[in-house]
């Protein structure tokens, strides 16, 4: 039977390619759905204006004493989205020799590259907090995100949508290891159910209320020192004006087909006292 590329033949790799991309990339994103999400497709203009609102005291008034007002000036965070792309092309030789679903693995590869690119540009703005907790030369400890919790609510960050911390895989093995009493004479013998969980599970849960998520695309400004997080939902914000977008064109003369995926899309601090950075060593040792 002829390997012919033909419009059906067309249409199913495009549809598995979609179905793929856009499957992996919801999947794969671990800090985008954990910031305040803003979707501004459809709507004029590249910056989104999202409203800071300042908080305002009660007091205590006299019976029959009149309200004095209350200032309630507004500022803003402007976000701004710039595009993003990459190019998979799949000649005819390789889709003809291949033995599984070429496309949905090309469509997992695209799916897969936005979202890591996403939430490396989130985990970027990590450092920017003006607070932080560690040294470079430190290992993590389950103090410190009791510190951090701490913090935040000192500082009334929203709880609506809870605490999260963020770490990268190396910092997260350093406090399930203190959490499991694998070599950390701090712990007492006798394990929490978040050591318990740890050791059947692999998963560290909920510390001080603040739930742990592990990320590899964490980094810092210098080798083993990664900056990690705990923060409310509202201290970073992430704003889509386009969602990802996958588009095939064929060259003939190469006998390939170009699959391209786009997304256009901007991220920015937005309650610099909602997020608290967690600098700590990232090696396994």
């Amino acid at each position: 039977m002829a390997q012919e590329a033909t419009g059906a033949v067309l249409s199913e790799l495009y549809a598995n390619i979609v179905q793929s991309a856009l499957y992996t990339m919801n999947e794969k994103t671990i800090i985008r759905p954990l910031v305040r999400n803003y979707d501004m497709s459809g709507t004029p203009g590249l910056t989104a204006q999202v409203p800071i609102y300042p908080s305002v005291a009660a007091a205590a008034v006299a019976d029959g004493t009149d309200l004095a007002n209350v200032a309630f000036n507004t500022t803003s965070k402007t976000i701004t989205a710039s595009e993003i792309g990459v190019m998979v092309e799949l000649t005819d030789l390789a889709a003809e020799g291949a033995n599984d679903d070429v496309a949905a693995a090309i469509g997992r590869q695209l799916g897969a590259a936005m979202a890591e690119k996403v939430d490396t540009d989130l985990a970027g703005l990590f450092s920017g907090f003006s607070s932080s907790i560690g040294t470079g030369d430190s290992e993590i400890t389950a103090d410190m995100i009791f510190q951090a919790a701490a913090t935040l609510r000192t500082n009334n960050a929203d709880q609506n949508g809870g605490y999260v911390c963020l770490l990268h895989p190396f910092q997260a093995y350093q406090l399930k290891k203190q959490l499991t009493n694998v070599g950390a004479a701090a712990m007492s013998h006798a394990l929490s159910d978040v050591g318990n969980g740890a050791l059947r599970d692999g998963f560290v849960g909920r510390i001080a209320g603040v739930d742990i998520f592990e990320s590899n695309v964490i980094t810092g400004a210098s080798a083993g020192a990664y900056v990690g997080a705990v923060m409310s939902q509202d201290a970073l914000g992430y704003m889509v004006k386009r969602s990802m977008r996958i588009e095939t064109e064929r060259n003939a003369s190469k006998r390939s087909l170009e699959i391209v995926g786009t997304m256009a899309y901007g991220v920015s601090e937005l309650f610099d006292s909602y997020g608290i950075g967690l600098v700590a060593d990232a090696q396994l040792a």
